[in-house]
């Protein structure tokens, strides 16, 4: 088990066999690309125990994103309004569409993308969106 004082090489060997490690792991650890990247590979939730810069790297949260979806959730704010980011986690579960900022939550194509993977996530679509929705479902 890793600690606080672990090296860079331990750290990085036990985060690419588990992940959920990384949160034992010193500030500095977590402040590495290199091991963070590892990590989040592993188990995508990892990117909550990542800096908060590490939290707005772009490379870092689409690695966490294609491993777990919802780890969007811990992704900073800049990079929830990187539309790739957010359609990666969007094809595999509607419900990350909640995670993005609300410019995402006002994207047809998110929207739309998340909608074909649970139709329930409609309740975190704008009130824009919504709108068109019912307005070309009455059209009908």
């Amino acid at each position: 088990m890793i600690n606080k004082n672990s090296t860079k090489e331990e750290v990085l060997a036990a985060v690419k066999q588990d992940g959920r490690v990384l949160m034992f792991a010193s500030e500095a650890m977590r402040n590495d690309r290199e091991v963070v990247m590892a990590a989040v590979r592993n188990w995508g939730h990892g990117l909550g125990y990542a800096s908060d810069e590490l939290r707005g790297d772009r490379d870092v949260v689409m690695a966490a994103v294609k491993q777990e979806w919802a780890s969007l959730a811990f992704a900073s704010d800049i990079t929830n309004l990187d539309k790739e980011v957010v359609l990666e986690a969007v094809k595999q579960n509607g419900y990350a569409l909640q995670y993005t900022s609300p410019a995402m939550k006002d994207d047809e194509d998110v929207v739309m993308t998340a909608l074909t993977q649970s139709w329930e996530a409609v309740e975190y679509a704008s009130n824009r969106i919504k709108r068109n929705i019912i307005q070309n479902w009455l059209k009908k």
